[in-house]
């Protein structure tokens, strides 16, 4: 009863055996078993480095973040500059100014060969209070007329000026305000007046259109208006060549290149203004063994324009049809881009290695047989003599 069972449970074999004694060995037919061994080989290596491999697949799908910030970080030299002349500007359609940002940003003082002086969060000059041994316990200091502080002195050069900033009025002639001479104002002028500057940090705007410049002159708003005093600055002329080494929407991802990596200008002798059209993509990296990492992507586009128009008689105008420096215009797009880290799964690797070997042996043996029967057809010719 057993037997009769394992004899027709052998009746499923698919792969029924021939004797030995009927199996014919050739030399053709070693080389093709060698040969489809060697490409199986091959071929299995690839599939499993496919299968180890990383790729990243792409989709695009709508940005439904809301009441979000944006982290920009950036890294610009401006070698003909001094750093008490920059000050950089944060706007929004939303309506928020950010003037004069300072405590998330640095300015490195740098020499004419461009090595690096001193670093500082702010580079204001004259900034240092008074010494009561030389203006008296009880010194309050005139604001030159302009709106005082809150506590109705200005005792500082530089408090000087923020009031003049609040009454709208130039700073022009340091030179005539006690406070700047007692600190040496104008010497320190003359002592960087050779040096250029290094700005690098961090901004954190609305996740909104909007735009930040870097500009000379300390920023008001008058009316409507965003003013930035420079006169006292135009009759010595300005130099706005200057080297983007990075800038960033969003965190740094390793071996993602921004397209203002590595960029600028130089020779922009004049008054010269310099706008970068930047259009921001939300960007989303899901990766196989580490968290996922949200940042944007930009592209860019170029305009510059010189600020200084000509009369009729080609002579230089000193009125400016703009305001001189950087300007990073930058606009955000409703699309999201997911980058995605994908590997191919386990169960493809093994149909893929069946498929090679299937393949690969039923092509050589197609091959081999072809070649059997063809030594086989050959071989009766040349016995019955019909063989050329």
């Amino acid at each position: 009863m057993a037997k009769s069972t394992l004899n027709r449970f052998k009746n499923f074999d698919a792969y029924a055996k021939t004797l030995d004694d009927f199996r014919v060995k050739t030399s053709t037919g070693a080389i093709v078993t060698l040969a489809s061994a060697f490409i199986i080989v091959v071929l299995l290596l690839g599939e499993f480095f496919d299968y180890r491999s990383i790729r990243v697949e792409s989709s695009l799908v709508v940005d439904s973040g809301r009441k979000e910030k944006m982290a920009i970080e950036f890294d610009i030299s401006f070698p003909k500059i001094p750093c008490y002349i920059l000050t950089l500007d944060v706007m929004d359609v939303a309506g928020e100014h950010q003037a004069d940002i300072s405590h998330s940003v640095f300015k490195v003082q740098l020499a004419p060969d461009g090595t690096e002086i001193k670093r500082e969060k702010t580079a204001n000059l004259g900034n240092t209070g008074p010494d009561p041994k030389v203006v008296g316990e009880n010194y309050c200091g005139d604001c030159g007329g302009a709106t005082p502080p809150a506590s109705g002195c200005c005792n500082t050069c530089e408090e000087v000026r923020q009031a003049y900033v609040r009454s709208q009025w130039s700073f022009n002639h340091p030179e005539g305000i006690e406070q700047c001479v007692r600190e040496g104002y104008m010497e320190k002028q003359k002592e960087q007046a050779n040096q250029g500057c290094r700005m690098h940090g961090t901004l954190t705007v609305n996740k909104v259109a909007g735009n930040f410049h870097i500009a000379p002159g300390r920023s008001f708003q008058r009316g409507a208006m965003h003013v930035h005093d420079i006169q006292q600055y135009l009759e010595h002329g300005l130099d706005f060549s200057h080297h983007i080494k990075m800038l960033s929407f969003g965190a740094k991802v390793p071996g993602v290149f921004n397209p203002l990596d590595e960029q600028g200008a130089e020779h922009a002798e004049g008054l010269y203004m310099f706008q970068y059209y930047v259009k921001v993509v939300g960007t989303k990296y899901q990766y196989l063994n580490k968290p996922a990492v949200n940042t944007n992507q930009y592209s860019v586009t170029q305009f510059n324009r010189n600020l200084q128009l000509k009369d009729a008689f080609g002579q230089t105008n000193q009125q400016l049809n703009g305001l001189p420096g950087v300007f990073f215009n930058f606009d955000i797009s409703p699309m999201l881009v997911i980058q995605k880290e994908e590997r191919k799964s386990f169960t493809s690797f093994l149909t893929g290695v069946c498929a090679i070997v299937g393949g690969i042996f039923t092509v050589a043996s197609l091959i081999d047989g072809a070649i059997w029967r063809a030594e086989r057809t050959l071989k009766r010719k040349m016995e019955l003599g019909k063989a050329l």
